[in-house]
């Protein structure tokens, strides 16, 4: 009889009865459930999840049943809000993680604005910079439920109104808010910690407004003497139609990096006395009116849908749910800083941040203080470059003809290695090809480079060659011999068609005079060879600018790889265990990874960015050259001296093991083994030491990681499909995937 019953209950179970798709997200909204959390209870994919809850698919048994169940559960906790022609009560606020509930304060004097926030105790206050690490380490925030006005039972207190920040620059609700709408047109900001918040703004003006009047966003000032970040607004694309822009930009549209000047939405903002930047209300856009009396009135856009997040720094977090795109930007923008573009105009605007280009004065005889140079910083004129530094088609360069080609006697080319050569014999009967690769290579070479700073520069002929002075310098390297040279401060002999020049990209030696920055110099005189420059543009006034924005993105990479797991001062077995599949240990945090390496590569591309479209012409200044930070001096700097950095522990791993190198591509390098380890290339010893100056296994910027490993007859297959009558294939430049793409085949 039992079996019966059974077989009665399995019956009604496959018809188990299931509210509308719409509130089957709803429910799991607000008890803050993520697609992914049903789908492991539910034994069942993500999507088949999210087609339930679309009206796409409708679930089967068994899973039917534990679905119904799982709904049924919810909606006694969760009834449907009023209005809704559903029978229950009200539900109550949504909330955004289990614990204790918030407190509902008393409506103040004066009224209750619109907006209304709702966050544990824990994300009112993580704002502050002491909260990220917790943030970060914290479970990822669920997508939570819409609340809306409607959504509170009747008689409930209201919430506070926001408030101005506080003397001292404390903004209560963090840097940003992801925003986002729902069917019924309600706005939902998403910020750090949490934090979930009404919207109460129904056009782009009104939520201008709104953010400088009531949301408390923004963020404090990294220098006593730079200025407080702007808030930042994210929209989704359904907050994009809330607000009257289209949720993708048109084909022309995209091409000119803008919407139109004439959409309704501009003309919105004109008729508010709002206005624009150059760069027009584009995936990055700043709304802004002039500051009145030293009080700024700006909001930044940001939205994912017009492709603002790169997915080579952001991956794949535009298609984030909002509050987990909340936490991804909120980590970042306490860590490194509020984005306000690319990785690399980030990086870039950091520099600034960091290292303002002017402070107040002394009071005068009325005191009153006035903005003067800061010491240390580039000033606030743009200098122009010596020649030989200036890209092709700079003004300074106008009087050179017409496609002429500048030699390497007329050019400063600092960049970063591409090289390779073919196995040899021995190296062909090892098993493997093992890639590794330095962290934070350009960070690291960053750290303490001295560079010039808001003086131009000076042309000297026939100097006397100085390390501590940057600038660039006419000289013949091509004595310089590396089959004998000083390592560690001791004359060494090896085999110098095993290794790439240091003082050329693609590895070759010189073979006359050429200009290169100090740092290429000064490691000529190291290697124990004499040096006798022609001439010199030289820059007196100096110091380390970007110290500070190393040590800034240093910390931001450090603390995040160590919330996934990755921590300094592991032992090299340790390391490599724990950088096994880190970025599965939380995906969200993997991505602040990600940027915040692209923000250190793409700052220090930004100071020699180059003319780009808008009907440019050769001899022509381009905007970029408007700024004291298009500085091409500075990003030769900090590539020679990756570059040396590079060479120099290449160099001391052959002296001391006879192991060279068979490629490298920027920051990483390839050897054979006959293992498939890293380990099976750097000799450490039981106590865990290695070769004095050369790679080491970490996490910190400057040592390295494993790149990837792939067979020695792998390398010989590429070698022989990329073959050319010119170079060798950059094995490197594959060692991670294994895989080449048509591009480079040709096909």
């Amino acid at each position: 009889m039992s079996e019966l019953f059974d077989a009665v209950d399995a019956l009604v179970a496959s018809r188990s009865p299931l509210p509308p798709p719409a509130e089957r997200k709803r429910l799991r909204q607000a008890h803050a459930l993520t697609l992914d959390e049903v789908a492991a209870a539910l034994d069942v994919r993500r999507a088949t999840v999210s087609g339930w809850e679309s009206g796409k698919s409708e679930p089967r048994p068994p899973e039917r049943e534990a679905y119904a169940r799982l709904l049924g559960q919810l909606a006694q906790l969760y009834p449907a809000p009023e209005g809704t022609g559903a029978p229950q009560e009200d539900a109550p606020a949504a909330k955004t993680f289990s614990g204790p509930a918030p407190t509902a304060q008393t409506e103040p004097k004066g009224g209750v604005p619109k907006a209304a926030a709702r966050a544990t105790p824990e994300a009112s206050s993580s704002a502050s910079s002491a909260t990220v690490g917790a943030q970060a380490a914290a479970p990822r925030p669920a997508r939570a439920a819409r609340p809306s006005q409607t959504s509170r039972r009747p008689g409930a207190p209201k919430a506070a109104p926001a408030r101005t920040p506080a003397p001292g620059g404390a903004y209560a609700h963090g840097p940003l808010l992801v925003l986002d709408a729902d069917a019924q047109r309600n706005v939902t900001g998403y910020g750090i910690g949490g934090l979930i918040l009404d919207v109460p703004a129904k056009s782009l003006t009104a939520l201008v407004e709104w953010t400088l009047a009531e949301a408390q966003l923004g963020a404090e000032r990294l220098h006593g003497s730079g200025k407080d970040a702007d808030p930042l607004l994210v929209l989704t694309e359904a907050a994009c139609e809330r607000y009257g822009l289209p949720a993708a930009l048109s084909e022309a549209e995209r091409l000119a990096g803008r919407l139109a000047e004439g959409h309704k939405v501009i003309k919105q903002l004109q008729r508010a006395d709002w206005q624009l930047t150059k760069r027009g209300l584009g995936p990055w856009a700043r709304i802004y009116r002039p500051a009145q009396g030293g009080r700024r009135q700006c909001v930044q856009l940001c939205i994912p849908s017009w492709r603002a997040l790169d997915t080579r720094a952001w991956g794949h977090a535009a298609q984030l749910e909002p509050a987990e795109l909340a936490r991804v930007l909120g980590v970042y923008a306490q860590r490194v800083m509020t984005p306000v573009g690319s990785a690399a105009v980030t990086g870039l605007q950091l520099m600034t941040a960091l290292n303002p280009p002017t402070r107040a004065s002394q009071p005068d005889a009325d005191s009153r203080r006035h903005s003067e140079h800061r010491p240390g910083s580039l000033g606030t004129q743009p200098v122009d470059p010596a020649p030989c530094e200036a890209t092709d088609g700079h003004p300074v360069l106008a009087d050179l003809p017409r496609f002429h080609v500048r030699g390497p006697d007329e050019k400063l080319l600092e960049e970063a290695y591409d090289w390779a050569r073919d196995l040899t014999d021995a190296e062909c009967m090892q098993r493997y090809l093992v890639g590794i690769d330095v962290n934070l290579a350009f960070g690291a070479a960053a750290n303490g480079a001295v560079v010039g700073l808001a003086s131009p520069p000076v042309h000297v002929t026939r100097p006397v060659f100085d390390a501590a002075v940057p600038g660039s310098w006419l000289v013949d390297l091509s004595h310089v011999d590396l089959s004998r040279v000083k390592v560690a401060k001791q004359w060494r002999d090896l085999d110098a068609a095993l290794l790439p020049s240091p003082f050329t990209p693609n590895g070759e030696r010189p073979t006359g005079p050429a200009w290169y920055a100090t740092p290429t110099v000064a490691y000529a005189v190291e290697l124990g060879y004499d040096v006798a420059p022609v001439e010199a543009w030289l820059r007196r006034e100096s110091g380390r600018f970007l110290d500070g924005w190393y040590k800034r993105l240093r910390d931001a990479y450090v603390a995040t790889m160590a919330d996934l797991g990755v921590a300094e001062k592991l032992s090299p077995a340790e390391f490599l265990e724990a950088m096994d599949g880190y970025k599965s240990r939380d995906p969200e945090l993997g991505i602040v990874v990600d940027a915040v390496k692209m923000t250190v590569k793409g700052g220090i591309g930004k100071l020699q960015e180059k003319a780009r479209g808008g009907g440019w012409k050769p001899g022509n200044a381009w905007p970029a050259l408007a700024r004291p930070t298009w500085r091409p001096d500075i990003r030769a700097a900090v590539i020679s001296r990756a570059r040396v950095n590079m060479h120099r522990k290449m160099l001391c791993l052959a002296a001391a093991t006879g192991r060279y190198p068979v490629a490298v591509l920027s920051d990483c390098a390839v050897y054979a083994a006959d293992g498939p380890s890293p380990l099976d290339v750097l000799p450490y010893d039981a106590g865990g030491k290695t070769v004095p100056g050369s790679f080491r296994l970490g996490v910190s910027p400057g040592m390295v990681k494993h790149e990837g490993t792939q067979s020695v007859l792998w390398g010989a297959e590429v070698l022989e499909q990329l073959a050319d009558d010119n170079r060798v294939a950059n094995l490197a430049r594959y060692i991670k995937t294994g895989e080449i793409s048509s591009k480079d085949t040709g096909e």
